[in-house]
Protein backbone atom coordinates (compact mmCIF):
# COMPACT_ATOMS: atom_id res chain seq x y z
CA UNK A 1 0.00 0.00 0.00
CA UNK A 2 1.26 3.51 -0.87
CA UNK A 3 1.89 5.69 2.16
CA UNK A 4 1.14 9.42 1.97
CA UNK A 5 2.65 11.98 4.34
CA UNK A 6 2.62 15.76 4.67
CA UNK A 7 5.77 17.66 5.67
CA UNK A 8 6.22 21.28 6.65
CA UNK A 9 8.40 23.80 4.73
CA UNK A 10 10.92 23.61 7.59
CA UNK A 11 11.04 19.83 7.26
CA UNK A 12 11.49 20.07 3.49
CA UNK A 13 14.45 22.45 3.70
CA UNK A 14 15.88 20.47 6.59
CA UNK A 15 15.99 17.48 4.25
CA UNK A 16 17.05 19.46 1.15
CA UNK A 17 19.13 22.31 2.56
CA UNK A 18 21.52 22.22 -0.41
CA UNK A 19 18.74 23.85 -2.49
CA UNK A 20 19.15 27.02 -0.43
CA UNK A 21 22.95 27.04 -0.59
CA UNK A 22 23.70 25.02 2.56
CA UNK A 23 25.26 22.05 0.79
CA UNK A 24 28.45 21.68 2.88
CA UNK A 25 30.08 23.33 5.94
CA UNK A 26 32.09 25.82 3.85
CA UNK A 27 29.19 26.89 1.63
CA UNK A 28 26.81 26.94 4.62
CA UNK A 29 29.01 29.37 6.58
CA UNK A 30 29.18 31.70 3.58
CA UNK A 31 25.42 31.43 2.92
CA UNK A 32 24.45 32.08 6.54
CA UNK A 33 26.58 35.22 6.73
CA UNK A 34 25.30 36.47 3.40
CA UNK A 35 21.62 35.93 4.23
CA UNK A 36 21.81 37.58 7.66
CA UNK A 37 23.87 40.55 6.43
CA UNK A 38 21.44 41.18 3.59
CA UNK A 39 18.51 41.16 6.02
CA UNK A 40 20.36 43.82 8.01
CA UNK A 41 20.99 45.96 4.94
CA UNK A 42 17.35 45.66 3.84
CA UNK A 43 16.29 46.82 7.31
CA UNK A 44 18.38 49.96 6.78
CA UNK A 45 18.55 51.23 3.23
CA UNK A 46 15.02 50.03 2.43
CA UNK A 47 13.90 52.77 4.85
CA UNK A 48 16.41 55.50 4.00
CA UNK A 49 18.81 54.67 6.87
CA UNK A 50 22.58 54.83 6.31
CA UNK A 51 23.62 51.28 7.31
CA UNK A 52 26.12 50.49 10.07
CA UNK A 53 26.62 46.72 10.15
CA UNK A 54 28.99 44.75 12.36
CA UNK A 55 29.79 41.09 11.63
CA UNK A 56 31.92 38.95 13.94
CA UNK A 57 32.78 35.25 13.56
CA UNK A 58 34.28 33.60 16.65
CA UNK A 59 35.56 30.05 17.01
CA UNK A 60 33.84 28.76 20.16
CA UNK A 61 36.23 25.88 20.93
CA UNK A 62 39.64 24.99 19.45
CA UNK A 63 39.51 21.95 17.20
CA UNK A 64 42.11 20.19 15.02
CA UNK A 65 39.46 19.70 12.32
CA UNK A 66 38.68 22.36 9.70
CA UNK A 67 34.98 21.89 10.51
CA UNK A 68 34.45 23.78 13.75
CA UNK A 69 31.71 25.41 15.74
CA UNK A 70 31.51 29.16 15.15
CA UNK A 71 29.46 31.88 16.76
CA UNK A 72 28.18 34.40 14.22
CA UNK A 73 27.19 37.81 15.59
CA UNK A 74 25.57 40.44 13.36
CA UNK A 75 24.34 43.84 14.53
CA UNK A 76 22.68 46.61 12.51
CA UNK A 77 21.04 49.99 13.01
CA UNK A 78 17.89 49.21 11.00
CA UNK A 79 14.23 49.57 11.89
CA UNK A 80 14.20 46.57 14.23
CA UNK A 81 11.61 43.80 14.39
CA UNK A 82 8.43 44.31 16.45
CA UNK A 83 8.51 41.87 19.40
CA UNK A 84 5.08 40.43 18.58
CA UNK A 85 6.34 39.44 15.10
CA UNK A 86 9.93 38.53 15.88
CA UNK A 87 9.50 34.82 16.78
CA UNK A 88 7.67 34.02 13.55
CA UNK A 89 9.88 36.31 11.43
CA UNK A 90 12.98 34.35 12.45
CA UNK A 91 11.52 30.96 13.41
CA UNK A 92 9.10 30.15 10.62
CA UNK A 93 10.05 29.34 7.02
CA UNK A 94 8.17 31.44 4.44
CA UNK A 95 7.09 34.09 6.92
CA UNK A 96 8.41 37.64 6.65
CA UNK A 97 8.18 41.06 5.05
CA UNK A 98 9.53 40.05 1.61
CA UNK A 99 6.26 38.83 0.07
CA UNK A 100 5.33 42.18 -1.45
CA UNK A 101 5.79 43.74 -4.87
CA UNK A 102 8.79 45.91 -4.15
CA UNK A 103 12.50 45.31 -4.57
CA UNK A 104 14.44 43.78 -1.71
CA UNK A 105 17.57 41.67 -1.41
CA UNK A 106 15.57 38.76 -0.06
CA UNK A 107 13.12 37.00 -2.35
CA UNK A 108 11.62 33.97 -0.65
CA UNK A 109 11.49 35.10 3.00
CA UNK A 110 13.49 32.06 4.05
CA UNK A 111 17.22 32.89 3.84
CA UNK A 112 17.65 34.14 7.39
CA UNK A 113 15.44 31.39 8.78
CA UNK A 114 17.41 28.78 6.82
CA UNK A 115 20.61 30.07 8.45
CA UNK A 116 19.01 29.68 11.86
CA UNK A 117 17.64 26.26 10.93
CA UNK A 118 21.04 25.04 9.74
CA UNK A 119 22.69 26.38 12.89
CA UNK A 120 20.16 24.54 15.05
CA UNK A 121 20.54 21.17 13.35
CA UNK A 122 24.35 21.31 13.50
CA UNK A 123 24.81 22.52 17.11
CA UNK A 124 21.36 22.22 18.76
CA UNK A 125 21.86 25.70 20.22
CA UNK A 126 19.17 28.39 20.17
CA UNK A 127 19.12 31.63 18.25
CA UNK A 128 19.74 34.69 20.43
CA UNK A 129 18.36 37.98 19.16
CA UNK A 130 18.06 41.56 20.43
CA UNK A 131 15.66 43.98 18.74
CA UNK A 132 14.70 47.60 19.32
CA UNK A 133 12.25 49.47 17.09
CA UNK A 134 13.28 52.85 18.50
CA UNK A 135 10.78 53.07 21.34
CA UNK A 136 13.39 52.68 24.10
CA UNK A 137 12.69 48.98 24.70
CA UNK A 138 15.10 46.24 23.66
CA UNK A 139 13.54 42.78 23.49
CA UNK A 140 15.79 39.75 23.92
CA UNK A 141 14.65 36.33 22.67
CA UNK A 142 16.09 32.85 22.68
CA UNK A 143 14.40 30.75 20.01
CA UNK A 144 14.48 27.36 18.38
CA UNK A 145 12.47 26.09 15.42
CA UNK A 146 9.93 23.30 15.68
CA UNK A 147 10.98 21.76 12.37
CA UNK A 148 8.14 19.28 12.08
CA UNK A 149 5.46 21.96 12.54
CA UNK A 150 7.35 24.94 11.06
CA UNK A 151 6.84 27.23 14.03
CA UNK A 152 9.06 29.02 16.55
CA UNK A 153 9.64 27.83 20.11
CA UNK A 154 10.35 30.76 22.46
CA UNK A 155 12.73 29.62 25.20
CA UNK A 156 13.30 33.01 26.79
CA UNK A 157 12.01 36.57 26.43
CA UNK A 158 13.35 39.56 28.38
CA UNK A 159 13.04 43.35 28.12
CA UNK A 160 15.73 45.97 28.64
CA UNK A 161 14.91 49.68 28.88
CA UNK A 162 15.50 52.50 28.44
CA UNK A 163 17.78 51.68 25.51
CA UNK A 164 19.18 54.39 23.25
CA UNK A 165 19.59 52.13 20.24
CA UNK A 166 17.52 50.95 17.32
CA UNK A 167 18.16 47.88 15.22
CA UNK A 168 18.61 44.12 15.43
CA UNK A 169 21.45 41.95 16.71
CA UNK A 170 21.62 38.19 16.13
CA UNK A 171 23.82 35.39 17.45
CA UNK A 172 23.81 31.87 16.07
CA UNK A 173 26.15 28.92 16.63
CA UNK A 174 26.79 26.63 13.69
CA UNK A 175 29.29 24.16 12.32
CA UNK A 176 31.29 25.56 9.44
CA UNK A 177 34.57 25.41 7.55
CA UNK A 178 36.19 28.84 7.55
CA UNK A 179 39.44 27.58 6.05
CA UNK A 180 37.68 26.70 2.79
CA UNK A 181 35.15 29.54 2.86
CA UNK A 182 37.38 32.42 4.00
CA UNK A 183 38.31 33.50 0.48
CA UNK A 184 34.67 33.63 -0.64
CA UNK A 185 33.52 35.41 2.53
CA UNK A 186 36.22 38.08 2.29
CA UNK A 187 35.55 38.56 -1.43
CA UNK A 188 31.84 38.82 -0.66
CA UNK A 189 32.45 41.73 1.72
CA UNK A 190 34.78 43.47 -0.75
CA UNK A 191 32.14 43.25 -3.48
CA UNK A 192 29.38 44.23 -1.07
CA UNK A 193 31.33 47.33 0.00
CA UNK A 194 31.91 48.25 -3.63
CA UNK A 195 28.18 48.18 -4.37
CA UNK A 196 27.12 49.75 -1.06
CA UNK A 197 29.32 52.88 -0.82
CA UNK A 198 26.83 54.46 1.58
CA UNK A 199 27.32 51.77 4.27
CA UNK A 200 29.79 51.23 7.10
CA UNK A 201 30.60 47.51 7.20
CA UNK A 202 32.99 45.97 9.73
CA UNK A 203 33.87 42.29 9.54
CA UNK A 204 36.00 40.52 12.15
CA UNK A 205 37.09 37.02 11.16
CA UNK A 206 37.87 34.07 13.49
CA UNK A 207 41.58 34.96 13.41
CA UNK A 208 40.90 38.41 14.85
CA UNK A 209 41.62 40.21 11.56
CA UNK A 210 39.31 43.19 11.02
CA UNK A 211 38.11 44.29 7.58
CA UNK A 212 36.58 47.78 7.76
CA UNK A 213 34.75 49.26 4.78
CA UNK A 214 33.82 52.89 5.44
CA UNK A 215 31.07 54.73 3.62
CA UNK A 216 32.23 57.36 1.16
CA UNK A 217 28.84 58.99 0.53
CA UNK A 218 25.93 59.94 2.77
CA UNK A 219 23.31 59.24 0.13
CA UNK A 220 21.00 56.23 0.16
CA UNK A 221 19.21 55.32 -3.10
CA UNK A 222 15.50 56.21 -2.95
CA UNK A 223 13.68 53.33 -1.22
CA UNK A 224 11.27 51.30 -3.37
CA UNK A 225 7.56 51.51 -2.74
CA UNK A 226 5.05 48.67 -2.79
CA UNK A 227 2.83 48.46 -5.87
CA UNK A 228 -0.15 46.44 -7.05
CA UNK A 229 0.45 43.50 -9.45
CA UNK A 230 0.53 44.23 -13.17
CA UNK A 231 -2.24 42.50 -15.18
CA UNK A 232 0.31 40.85 -17.51
CA UNK A 233 1.65 38.84 -14.55
CA UNK A 234 -1.71 37.54 -13.35
CA UNK A 235 -2.54 33.84 -13.24
CA UNK A 236 -5.57 31.98 -11.92
CA UNK A 237 -4.22 31.55 -8.38
CA UNK A 238 -3.33 35.23 -8.05
CA UNK A 239 -6.73 36.34 -9.36
CA UNK A 240 -8.48 33.94 -6.99
CA UNK A 241 -6.58 35.41 -4.03
CA UNK A 242 -7.30 38.97 -5.17
CA UNK A 243 -11.00 38.16 -5.32
CA UNK A 244 -10.95 36.59 -1.85
CA UNK A 245 -9.14 39.52 -0.22
CA UNK A 246 -10.82 42.37 -2.07
CA UNK A 247 -13.58 44.53 -0.59
CA UNK A 248 -14.64 45.75 -4.05
CA UNK A 249 -18.36 45.51 -4.78
CA UNK A 250 -18.12 45.04 -8.57
CA UNK A 251 -15.85 43.35 -11.11
CA UNK A 252 -15.12 46.81 -12.52
CA UNK A 253 -13.87 48.21 -9.20
CA UNK A 254 -11.99 44.96 -8.54
CA UNK A 255 -9.83 45.52 -11.62
CA UNK A 256 -9.25 49.24 -11.03
CA UNK A 257 -8.47 48.84 -7.30
CA UNK A 258 -6.41 45.63 -7.35
CA UNK A 259 -4.09 46.07 -10.35
CA UNK A 260 -1.73 48.77 -11.51
CA UNK A 261 -2.10 50.47 -14.89
CA UNK A 262 -5.86 49.67 -15.01
CA UNK A 263 -8.19 52.65 -15.20
CA UNK A 264 -11.94 52.62 -15.70
CA UNK A 265 -11.72 52.69 -19.51
CA UNK A 266 -9.14 49.89 -19.60
CA UNK A 267 -11.13 47.79 -17.12
CA UNK A 268 -14.31 48.11 -19.20
CA UNK A 269 -12.45 47.00 -22.34
CA UNK A 270 -11.01 43.96 -20.53
CA UNK A 271 -14.38 42.97 -19.09
CA UNK A 272 -15.95 43.29 -22.53
CA UNK A 273 -13.24 41.05 -24.03
CA UNK A 274 -13.87 38.53 -21.24
CA UNK A 275 -17.67 38.81 -21.59
CA UNK A 276 -18.00 39.57 -17.86
CA UNK A 277 -20.66 41.93 -16.47
CA UNK A 278 -18.85 44.99 -14.97
CA UNK A 279 -21.44 45.16 -12.17
CA UNK A 280 -21.13 41.52 -11.13
CA UNK A 281 -19.96 40.92 -7.57
CA UNK A 282 -16.37 39.52 -7.48
CA UNK A 283 -17.44 36.75 -5.09
CA UNK A 284 -19.94 35.54 -7.71
CA UNK A 285 -17.36 35.15 -10.49
CA UNK A 286 -17.32 31.59 -11.80
CA UNK A 287 -14.09 29.75 -12.62
CA UNK A 288 -14.81 30.05 -16.36
CA UNK A 289 -15.23 33.82 -16.01
CA UNK A 290 -11.95 34.10 -14.07
CA UNK A 291 -10.12 32.18 -16.80
CA UNK A 292 -11.72 34.43 -19.40
CA UNK A 293 -10.53 37.50 -17.47
CA UNK A 294 -6.98 36.14 -17.29
CA UNK A 295 -6.92 35.43 -21.04
CA UNK A 296 -8.23 38.92 -21.73
CA UNK A 297 -5.51 40.52 -19.58
CA UNK A 298 -2.82 38.38 -21.21
CA UNK A 299 -3.88 39.38 -24.72
CA UNK A 300 -4.75 43.04 -24.08
CA UNK A 301 -2.15 45.15 -25.88
CA UNK A 302 -2.80 48.65 -24.51
CA UNK A 303 -1.39 48.28 -20.98
CA UNK A 304 1.29 50.73 -19.93
CA UNK A 305 4.55 49.08 -18.79
CA UNK A 306 4.75 48.01 -15.11
CA UNK A 307 5.33 50.77 -12.58
CA UNK A 308 9.11 50.96 -11.87
CA UNK A 309 8.69 52.87 -8.58
CA UNK A 310 8.85 49.48 -6.83
CA UNK A 311 12.53 49.31 -7.88
CA UNK A 312 15.57 50.98 -6.36
CA UNK A 313 18.53 50.88 -8.77
CA UNK A 314 21.86 52.06 -7.39
CA UNK A 315 22.32 54.57 -10.21
CA UNK A 316 25.30 55.74 -12.25
CA UNK A 317 26.67 58.12 -9.59
CA UNK A 318 26.72 55.62 -6.71
CA UNK A 319 28.03 52.74 -8.85
CA UNK A 320 30.97 54.86 -10.02
CA UNK A 321 31.56 56.12 -6.48
CA UNK A 322 31.68 52.57 -5.10
CA UNK A 323 34.13 51.43 -7.78
CA UNK A 324 36.37 54.44 -7.19
CA UNK A 325 36.28 53.88 -3.42
CA UNK A 326 37.34 50.23 -3.59
CA UNK A 327 39.44 50.01 -6.78
CA UNK A 328 40.72 53.56 -7.44
CA UNK A 329 40.71 52.87 -11.19
CA UNK A 330 42.22 55.00 -13.93
CA UNK A 331 38.93 54.78 -15.83
CA UNK A 332 35.35 53.99 -14.80
CA UNK A 333 32.03 54.27 -16.60
CA UNK A 334 28.59 53.14 -15.38
CA UNK A 335 25.05 53.33 -16.67
CA UNK A 336 21.52 52.54 -15.61
CA UNK A 337 19.15 51.38 -18.37
CA UNK A 338 15.54 52.50 -18.61
CA UNK A 339 13.01 50.21 -16.91
CA UNK A 340 11.80 47.19 -18.84
CA UNK A 341 9.60 44.22 -17.92
CA UNK A 342 9.07 40.48 -18.32
CA UNK A 343 5.92 38.55 -17.46
CA UNK A 344 4.48 41.74 -15.96
CA UNK A 345 7.44 42.30 -13.60
CA UNK A 346 9.53 45.47 -14.01
CA UNK A 347 13.32 45.28 -13.97
CA UNK A 348 16.29 47.56 -14.53
CA UNK A 349 19.72 46.52 -15.76
CA UNK A 350 22.81 48.44 -14.66
CA UNK A 351 26.35 47.92 -15.87
CA UNK A 352 29.83 49.37 -15.41
CA UNK A 353 33.36 48.91 -16.66
CA UNK A 354 36.60 49.99 -15.01
CA UNK A 355 40.31 49.59 -15.50
CA UNK A 356 41.92 47.22 -13.04
CA UNK A 357 45.41 46.82 -11.60
CA UNK A 358 45.82 43.07 -12.22
CA UNK A 359 45.77 41.39 -15.67
CA UNK A 360 42.68 39.46 -16.71
CA UNK A 361 38.97 40.09 -17.17
CA UNK A 362 37.14 40.21 -13.85
CA UNK A 363 33.33 40.00 -13.90
CA UNK A 364 31.30 41.19 -10.89
CA UNK A 365 27.64 40.12 -10.93
CA UNK A 366 24.90 41.59 -8.72
CA UNK A 367 21.15 41.08 -8.39
CA UNK A 368 19.10 43.39 -6.15
CA UNK A 369 22.47 44.60 -4.79
CA UNK A 370 23.50 41.05 -3.81
CA UNK A 371 26.99 39.97 -4.94
CA UNK A 372 26.76 36.68 -6.84
CA UNK A 373 29.95 34.67 -6.34
CA UNK A 374 29.06 31.10 -7.30
CA UNK A 375 28.04 29.36 -10.55
CA UNK A 376 29.30 32.13 -12.85
CA UNK A 377 29.15 29.92 -15.97
CA UNK A 378 25.41 29.37 -15.48
CA UNK A 379 24.66 33.11 -15.51
CA UNK A 380 23.26 35.09 -18.44
CA UNK A 381 26.28 37.42 -18.20
CA UNK A 382 28.73 34.56 -18.86
CA UNK A 383 26.68 33.52 -21.89
CA UNK A 384 26.74 37.05 -23.30
CA UNK A 385 30.45 37.68 -22.73
CA UNK A 386 31.50 34.28 -24.07
CA UNK A 387 28.97 33.57 -26.81
CA UNK A 388 27.22 36.76 -27.89
CA UNK A 389 29.73 39.61 -27.51
CA UNK A 390 33.13 39.66 -29.24
CA UNK A 391 35.38 41.35 -26.66
CA UNK A 392 38.21 41.73 -29.16
CA UNK A 393 36.00 44.13 -31.06
CA UNK A 394 36.29 46.38 -28.01
CA UNK A 395 40.10 46.00 -27.83
CA UNK A 396 39.81 43.57 -24.88
CA UNK A 397 41.82 40.35 -24.83
CA UNK A 398 41.93 37.75 -22.05
CA UNK A 399 44.87 39.51 -20.33
CA UNK A 400 43.29 42.97 -20.35
CA UNK A 401 43.19 44.42 -16.78
CA UNK A 402 39.49 45.24 -16.80
CA UNK A 403 36.56 44.85 -14.42
CA UNK A 404 33.05 44.40 -15.85
CA UNK A 405 30.07 44.83 -13.49
CA UNK A 406 26.41 43.97 -14.05
CA UNK A 407 23.34 44.45 -11.87
CA UNK A 408 19.73 43.33 -12.27
CA UNK A 409 17.11 44.77 -9.95
CA UNK A 410 13.54 43.55 -10.02
CA UNK A 411 10.61 42.47 -7.87
CA UNK A 412 11.22 39.03 -9.38
CA UNK A 413 14.83 38.39 -10.34
CA UNK A 414 14.81 35.28 -12.57
CA UNK A 415 17.10 33.16 -10.40
CA UNK A 416 17.53 29.56 -11.50
CA UNK A 417 17.80 28.22 -7.95
CA UNK A 418 16.65 29.06 -4.43
CA UNK A 419 20.33 29.69 -3.59
CA UNK A 420 20.21 32.94 -5.64
CA UNK A 421 23.61 32.67 -7.31
CA UNK A 422 22.93 33.14 -11.01
CA UNK A 423 20.38 34.81 -13.28
CA UNK A 424 18.55 32.90 -16.01
CA UNK A 425 18.74 33.94 -19.66
CA UNK A 426 15.18 35.26 -19.87
CA UNK A 427 14.96 36.87 -23.37
CA UNK A 428 13.89 40.30 -22.09
CA UNK A 429 16.62 40.36 -19.43
CA UNK A 430 19.23 39.04 -21.86
CA UNK A 431 18.38 41.76 -24.39
CA UNK A 432 18.68 44.58 -21.84
CA UNK A 433 21.88 43.11 -20.40
CA UNK A 434 23.45 42.84 -23.85
CA UNK A 435 22.63 46.47 -24.70
CA UNK A 436 24.05 47.65 -21.36
CA UNK A 437 27.27 45.65 -21.79
CA UNK A 438 27.76 46.85 -25.36
CA UNK A 439 27.45 50.48 -24.26
CA UNK A 440 29.95 50.29 -21.39
CA UNK A 441 32.37 48.24 -23.50
CA UNK A 442 32.26 50.89 -26.25
CA UNK A 443 33.22 53.49 -23.64
CA UNK A 444 36.10 51.28 -22.51
CA UNK A 445 37.20 50.85 -26.13
CA UNK A 446 37.42 54.65 -26.46
CA UNK A 447 39.51 54.74 -23.27
CA UNK A 448 41.88 52.08 -24.68
CA UNK A 449 42.18 54.09 -27.91
CA UNK A 450 43.16 57.21 -25.95
CA UNK A 451 45.53 55.18 -23.83
CA UNK A 452 47.30 53.79 -26.92
CA UNK A 453 47.56 57.28 -28.41
CA UNK A 454 49.06 58.66 -25.21
CA UNK A 455 51.56 55.80 -25.02
CA UNK A 456 52.63 56.62 -28.59
CA UNK A 457 53.03 60.28 -27.64
CA UNK A 458 55.11 59.34 -24.61
CA UNK A 459 57.32 57.06 -26.69
CA UNK A 460 57.83 59.83 -29.25
CA UNK A 461 58.76 62.33 -26.56
CA UNK A 462 61.17 59.84 -24.94
CA UNK A 463 62.93 59.44 -28.29
CA UNK A 464 63.23 63.20 -28.63
CA UNK A 465 64.51 63.58 -25.08
CA UNK A 466 67.13 60.88 -25.70
CA UNK A 467 68.41 61.80 -29.15
CA UNK A 468 67.78 65.54 -29.76
CA UNK A 469 70.41 66.76 -27.24
CA UNK A 470 72.95 64.38 -28.78
CA UNK A 471 72.12 65.49 -32.32
CA UNK A 472 72.33 69.14 -31.27
CA UNK A 473 75.70 68.56 -29.58
CA UNK A 474 77.27 66.79 -32.59
CA UNK A 475 75.83 69.36 -35.01
CA UNK A 476 77.36 72.14 -32.92
CA UNK A 477 80.76 70.36 -32.97
CA UNK A 478 80.62 69.96 -36.73
CA UNK A 479 79.61 73.59 -37.24
CA UNK A 480 82.01 74.75 -34.56
CA UNK A 481 79.20 76.72 -32.90
CA UNK A 482 77.53 76.87 -29.50
CA UNK A 483 75.28 73.93 -28.67
CA UNK A 484 71.68 75.07 -29.18
CA UNK A 485 68.99 74.69 -26.50
CA UNK A 486 66.50 72.06 -27.72
CA UNK A 487 64.31 71.94 -24.59
CA UNK A 488 61.64 74.06 -26.27
CA UNK A 489 61.47 71.64 -29.17
CA UNK A 490 61.13 68.70 -26.77
CA UNK A 491 58.41 70.49 -24.80
CA UNK A 492 56.50 71.08 -28.03
CA UNK A 493 55.71 67.34 -28.10
CA UNK A 494 52.60 67.37 -25.95
CA UNK A 495 51.33 64.35 -24.01
CA UNK A 496 47.60 64.77 -23.42
CA UNK A 497 46.27 63.53 -20.07
CA UNK A 498 43.98 60.51 -20.38
CA UNK A 499 41.12 62.42 -18.83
Amino acid sequence: MISFKEISPSEFFYQHRELAGFSNPARALYSAIRELVENSLDACDGYGILPDVLIRITETEPSPSDIKEFEIYIKDNGIGIPPERLPRALGKVFYGSKFTLKQSRGTFGMGGTMSILYAQITTNKPLRVWSNTGNGETHYFELMIDIENNKPMVLKHKKFYPENWRGTAIKINMLGDYVRSSQKIQEYFRRLALFTPYANIVFEDPNGEVFAFKRSVDKVPPPPREVQPHPKGVDLELLRRVVQRSTSKTALSLLTNSFQRVGRKTALEILKMANVDPNKRPSELKMEEMMSLINAMKTYEKFLPPDPSCLSPLGKELIEEGIKKELNPQFVYALSRKPSSYEGYPFIVEAAVASDKTPGIKVLRYANRIPLLYDEKSDVVWKLLNEEIDLKRYKIDEDEPVMILTHVCSTKVPYKTVGKEFVADIPEVEKEMKLALQKVLREYSLFIGKKVKIEAQKKKKNVYELYLPMIAKFAALLGETKTPNVSGLIDSVKVVDIE
